[in-house]
This record gives C-alpha cells, structure tokens and sequence, in this order.
C-alpha cells in the first residue's frame, strides 16, 4: 500500500522540523523536499517588485520534482533504496501489498502544481501569523541572504497570492497552527496518519 502526505505552509512554518520527525518515526518512509529542486541563482528572474523571483513556483523544477515523486509510485522500494532508507520486513512480506510505503512531499508551494494535486492521500498546511513568521524569517541564515525589505515586498505577497490559490483548488486541506508546540503539531499529524493507515488496511 502505498501513501502519500503532503506538509506544505508558510516560509519558515515548521514544514521541515515536522517531516524530519514523522520520517523518523514512521515504517518504510521516505521524502521529497521542494527546496531541493530549486534553480540556480542565475536562473532566477528579477520581477517587477524588484525582487529576484525565489517565492513562485518558476524558481523551481517543478519537472524534476514531478519525476522524483513519480519514480517513488512506480517502486517505493528501489526509490527507498536508492535513498538509504532502511524498509522494515513485516510479517506480510509474502503479501507486498500489505506492506505500507510512506512518501512524504515537503514544500512551501505543494498545492500550487497541477501535476502533483491528485497524488496527495493527505494534505496539512501549516500557518502562523505574518508577524510571527517575519520574526522567524529574520533570524534564520540563508545560502542567498534576504535582501532588505524581500519579506514584506515579495515573500509574504507571494505567499497569500498563492494561499489564496491554493484555497480555490479542490484539495481537502487540513490546516496546523504553527504557533503550538513542535510536539503538539507532531502529536496531532501522527496520530490522524496512523488513524488514516488504519482505515485502509
């Protein structure tokens, strides 16, 4: 059986602090970061804002990025290998499709891509307020350091230009709150996974 979980949200929201603990934590799991697949610098166009275009869906691969996903549907198991993720045998293993295969799709622009919006099983969001984020934004160090004024002129437009987007798709989103705790996210995402693999089984 295999599953798919998308964890998308705002710049600096706990997408990854999250995935890297559910990954830990759950069988034969595997994950596709988003940042991975942005282009190079040069190939980043400078809008009318001013700003070169790092917060739209153009600075990535998105090509690449459908790929990857597409090449852990067609074999999570060589994709798991491939990746160094250790599978567990369990007792089905005579039954490959009692086996449960997990992949999980990390990124700030997830629900945005036609290509990927029917692979999800389970879509989470997660969202905190813009003076929250701002703050977060300001204290992390970047490869490409913000330049002054790219939050409030183009990071944060972006991101409700492309909520708003993403809020018109068909997707059953779940909304997180990013300002509880990194546990109590963690606690409610893996609870409602394991109840959702219960279901199918």
């Amino acid at each position: 059986m295999k599953y798919v979980i998308g964890i998308g949200g705002v710049t600096n929201g706990g997408k990854t602090t999250l995935t890297d603990k559910l990954v830990k934590n759950l069988p034969n799991c595997c994950v596709v970061h988003q940042d991975d697949f942005f282009k190079k610098p040069d190939q980043i166009e400078v809008g009318d804002d001013g700003f070169k275009q790092w917060d739209v869906i153009t600075a990535l691969d998105m090509e690449a990025m459908g790929n990857t996903v597409k090449g852990w549907m067609e074999n999570p198991v060589k994709f798991a290998r491939s990746h160094g993720v250790t599978l567990l045998s369990s007792p089905d293993v005579a039954n490959p499709e009692k086996q449960i295969h997990i992949l999980i799709v990390e990124g700030f622009l997830l629900y945005n891509d036609p290509q990927l919006l029917d692979v999800y099983d389970k879509c989470y969001y997660i969202t905190i307020p813009y003076e929250e984020c701002k703050r977060r934004r300001s204290t992390r160090q970047y490869t490409v350091p913000d330049p002054p004024g790219l939050f409030d002129g183009h990071v944060w437009p972006m991101y409700l230009k492309h909520r708003r987007e993403m809020e018109d798709s068909s997707l059953h989103i779940e909304y997180l709150d990013g300002l509880k705790s990194k546990e109590d996210i963690y606690n409610q995402v893996y609870e409602d996974i394991q109840n959702n693999l219960l279901n199918r089984l």
